[in-house]
């Protein structure tokens, strides 16, 4: 039997590497221009690629440890490909200690792990695995939730919504426009949220569950 096919997105600006033309024939990709990390595997994995090259730009000017925040605010599993050789040979701008202390940052002080790949067929091949882990193993669904914080009023709602089980953020603007308000979602019941297109009664049963349970103290609270 054929393997299910993952789905990825990918950010368009990734079209300057092979990476995007190796996965089209590998999954359901879906490139966009995304505002926060350069590809998504599922609702919590995100992953910033960069080359040897890009990345020890990014040191330079500012935009890594811009793009670990918004990976970090946006992710609760942000990941870093960092693709190819020579990090630390040929003419740098940047001393060594410099690039070494970045690594160590980017792992102690952000928490997010640094995968190295070889080159574009080896990075294609880890997003693949990632995405299989996470959406056929551990049947963790993907949806287009990687903006940047919503700035306004109905992106906020939205973004909300759709940290809600199996909710997308297509799904989270027809909750909006049926209900009206946040409100009326959360006190609905599940006759009401099987009413809406995409919700089926085991997600319904599955947001009532959610949001009624009562929040369980932990031994970490102590």
């Amino acid at each position: 039997m054929e393997e299910p096919r993952v789905i990825i997105y990918a950010d368009k600006r990734e079209g300057n590497s092979r990476i995007l033309d190796i996965l089209k024939d590998r999954c359901d990709l879906r490139e966009k221009q995304l505002a926060v990390a350069d590809y998504l595997l599922s609702k919590r994995v995100a992953v910033e690629r960069k080359t040897c090259g890009d990345f020890i730009s990014s040191i330079t000017d500012g935009r890594l440890f811009r793009q670990l925040n918004e990976l970090k605010e946006n992710f609760k599993m942000p990941l870093m490909i960092l693709e190819g050789n020579g990090l630390f040979s040929g003419e740098r701008k940047v001393h060594p200690n410099a690039i070494r202390g970045a690594l160590a940052s980017i792992t102690l002080d952000y928490g997010i792990p640094v995968i190295k790949t070889e080159n574009n067929l080896d990075t294609a091949e880890m997003l693949l695995a990632i995405a299989k882990r996470e959406q056929l193993e551990r049947k963790k669904n993907i949806s287009l939730r990687g903006g940047k914080k919503a700035k306004s009023t109905n992106h906020r709602q939205e973004f909300i919504l759709a940290g809600l089980p199996q909710i997308s953020t297509q799904t989270a603007r027809k909750l909006l426009k049926h209900f009206g308000t946040l409100e009326k979602i959360f006190t609905s019941t599940e006759e009401e949220l099987t009413g809406i297109e995409g919700i089926g009664p085991k997600t319904a049963k599955m947001i009532r569950t959610l949001l009624t349970k009562k929040y369980e103290k932990s031994i970490l609270d102590d």
